[in-house]
């Protein structure tokens, strides 16, 4: 079996490298303004009605336009892919294992061009860009090695006279919803573990990032996965998604996303409908109210860099970044007069440029709702730091710090999914803790501190799916830091671990009667106490 690793970073600082990006960059620049098509059983579908994708960094540029789906779209992607799962679901595991295997060798090979698209359409600096395709890599590498493992089956104990095993067998017909935040490698996270384990795909990317998913679906197709394994529906969540996720025949909806729709979908998911025999199965996962807890017996400079990184790393877009930072009372000036000046130096502008740290958030609509928290943020607390619009033909915003916050504050307890910090007081650990779970969120969270005590405190106290010590609370790693949350933030999915594959399946227990079998060894003393020799008469 292949051993799994992960794929690192390519270093940016190297000329050689950064020349290969801005070759791919100018590559792709190109390519924008171009039609695609919905993919459905291998057949190339227009539709009428079609929708831009835009380039967040200079927002009046098409990335790409797609096919908005209807409902008849979406009934014959279903139709097609029922079809394909009666074969699909007996094809042996170490074939689905290689098909994965080749589309992350593929994706290495068009490496540069994947990150400039996510620069393109997504406003993803090079670095977040290469972290996103590297995860994407990872989740085929990952996924194809858990499969060959799980199609031992578990080891069971023995039973005299009978043979025991169990396996596990696809579900059926999945419906992937994918973010835009992390285009490809969420997308294909998702799409991967759904059909290596069986089953057959509905992949509908979101409506801000379907270029992306676009050049996954051309890789996919490259790898030579059978037709009509993997659909690609484009468009709006309604009506085609919306209509998916009712459907009597879809057997399980992996979602991430916002917490609006991903409750949305497990209500509609929880209608059982006419002809549906089974009971749908929601994998979600919907984001959070992450805190870093720094403590005052914490290293300050190490804070200060790791709190940096986890809020404004992709414009603290990705659900594990740091929105609630927590300050023991002892540091707080202190951690506060080191970092502010680090957030102010943060460089703002179209991510194209590899020396702007900082790009736009993803829409106008994503823009208007983080300029509306933070005005609620200023009769909350105290903006110390950004707080307005940056200049610039994108949706760009400075990097917020709102200071004087209170756990009853909405800014503190709502997502507001943007480049803004909130600032708390907290009297000791212990009420650290405290205010750490108080929201209905449980993805992320991390504490700086040099005492075990209190990191064993935080252990067992801090209610969150992945928790990180001395360290930033985003960049979880496949096969190391298994992710999601709990409460509001998902269903604690854990993608990129060992039991993830266990959502795709369903386990089947099968027992042989195959009578009592005799040992060489006991077989010899049963003869000999049958046949006993016969003593020499003697003479």
């Amino acid at each position: 079996m292949k051993t799994f690793r992960t794929e690192k970073y390519n270093d940016f600082t190297k000329p050689a490298i950064r020349k290969k990006m801005e070759k791919a960059l100018a590559q792709v620049e190109s390519q924008l303004g171009r039609e695609y098509n919905i993919i459905i059983g291998g057949k190339r579908v227009k539709l009428d009605k079609k929708f831009p994708s835009y380039n967040p960094s200079k927002k009046d540029e098409i990335v790409g336009t797609f096919q908005e789906s209807d409902i008849a779209t979406a009934d014959k992607a279903m139709e097609v892919a029922l079809e394909t799962f009666k074969s699909w679901r007996y094809t042996p595991a170490k074939t689905r294992a290689n098909y994965l295997f080749k589309i992350a060798n593929i994706m290495r090979k068009r490496r540069f061009e994947l990150d400039a698209w996510m620069v393109y359409e997504s406003g993803k600096n090079w670095l977040e860009a290469d972290a996103d395709v590297a995860e994407a890599i990872d989740f085929c590498d990952y996924y194809a090695t858990e499969v060959l493992r799980y199609d031992k089956g578990p080891k069971l104990h023995s039973y005299p006279g009978e043979k025991n095993e169990q396996v596990y067998i696809p579900l059926g017909v999945g419906l992937v919803i994918a973010p835009w935040n992390f285009p490809l490698a969420i997308l294909c996270g998702m799409t991967s573990a759904s059909f290596v384990t069986g089953n057959t795909v509905i992949m509908k990317p979101s409506e801000d990032s379907p270029a992306i998913a676009a050049k996954f679906m051309e890789i996919i197709e490259q790898a030579k996965v059978p037709i009509g394994v993997v659909n690609f529906l484009t468009g709006h969540g309604k009506p085609a998604a919306d209509y998916l996720v009712r459907h009597p025949k879809v057997r399980f909806i992996c979602f991430t996303g916002s917490k609006a729709v991903g409750l949305h979908i497990v209500e509609q998911a929880g209608k059982t409908q006419p002809g549906q025999i089974w009971i749908k199965r929601v994998i979600a996962e919907m984001g959070g109210k992450d805190f870093i807890i720094v403590d005052s017996e914490a290293d300050i400079d190490s804070a200060v860099n790791g709190v940096r990184a986890s809020a404004y790393g992709l414009q603290g877009q990705k659900c594990s970044a740091c929105s609630r930072l927590i300050l023991d009372d002892k540091i707080y000036d202190e951690f506060m007069r080191k970092f502010i000046p680090t957030v102010e130096a943060i460089k703002i502008g179209p991510v194209k440029d590899y020396g702007n740290y900082l790009g736009p958030v993803i829409s106008e609509t994503a823009y208007n709702s983080i300029l509306e928290y933070i005005k609620i943020g200023k009769s909350e607390g105290t903006v110390v730091c950004g707080g307005e619009p940056s200049p610039g033909a994108g949706w760009f915003i400075k990097p917020t710090v709102i200071v004087d916050v209170e756990p009853h504050h909405r800014i503190f307890q709502e997502e507001i999914f943007g480049p803004v910090l909130t600032v708390t007081r907290a009297r000791d650990f212990d009420h650290a803790i405290e205010l750490a779970n108080s929201t209905v969120y449980g993805l992320t969270g991390a504490a700086y501190t040099k005492n075990p005590k209190k990191i064993e405190k935080a252990k067992r106290e801090a209610f969150v799916g992945n928790l990180y010590f001395n360290r930033k609370c985003t960049g979880a790693l496949v096969g190391i830091q298994p992710f999601g949350g709990f409460n509001m933030s998902g269903t604690d999915s854990k993608a990129g671990g060992p039991d993830y594959l266990l959502l795709f399946t369903q386990a089947k227990s099968i027992c042989e009667y195959i009578g009592k079998k005799t040992t060489k060894k006991k077989a010899k003393k049963i003869i000999k106490k049958k046949i006993k020799p016969r003593r020499k008469k003697r003479r």
